[in-house]
């Protein structure tokens, strides 16, 4: 699995704004879009404090994470095929929902450092008080999957970490 894998699927990560949060406990299976960022080889998020999506990650930290773009309309059906461009990447890991004050307003300043402000420039910190009303998650990314797709050129990439790989 080449460092190169890796870097690819990262610059996707980090370019999209919106991914999708898949999560199941026992038959059920359930799956969010949300905002995030990926920092430091996790995807960080911001939720409220309560609701049915921690109610998963609580039952089953286990997820899955995916991100995609699409370059163009799908080709018109023919001998060519009808396939568009994209990329994409899938992420699997370990949710785990953040209580500790001081590490949350870690976590939502991360969140907050990746969108700038509407008038430009960086976003500061979050205070305090807006840090123990919102919530914020963790995921940290034990293995990812990318694609690029753009009809006769394709790549496929894969990364595990350390510990994933040895399973």
């Amino acid at each position: 699995m080449p460092a190169e894998d890796k870097a690819r699927m990262e610059t996707i990560l980090r370019r999209e704004v919106i991914g999708h949060l898949a999560m199941t406990d026992g038959d059920e299976l359930y799956m969010v879009p949300l905002n995030y960022t990926y920092h430091e080889g996790r995807i960080l998020f911001h939720c409220s404090l309560e609701g049915h999506k921690l109610d998963m990650i609580r039952r089953n930290p286990r997820v899955c994470f995916e991100v995609c773009h699409q370059y163009a309309d799908p080709a018109e059906h023919g001998p060519e095929g009808c396939d568009a461009p994209f990329d994409s990447v899938l992420c699997w890991g370990t949710a785990r929902i953040i209580d500790d004050l001081d590490e949350r307003k870690v976590v939502l300043d991360a969140f907050q450092a990746r969108y700038p402000k509407p008038e430009g420039g960086p976003r500061g910190g979050v205070p305090m008080e807006r840090v123990k009303r919102c919530g914020a998650v963790v995921i940290q990314v034990e293995r990812m999957t990318g694609r690029y797709w753009a009809g006769k050129v394709q790549e496929n990439w894969e990364w595990a970490s350390e510990s994933e790989g040895a399973r």
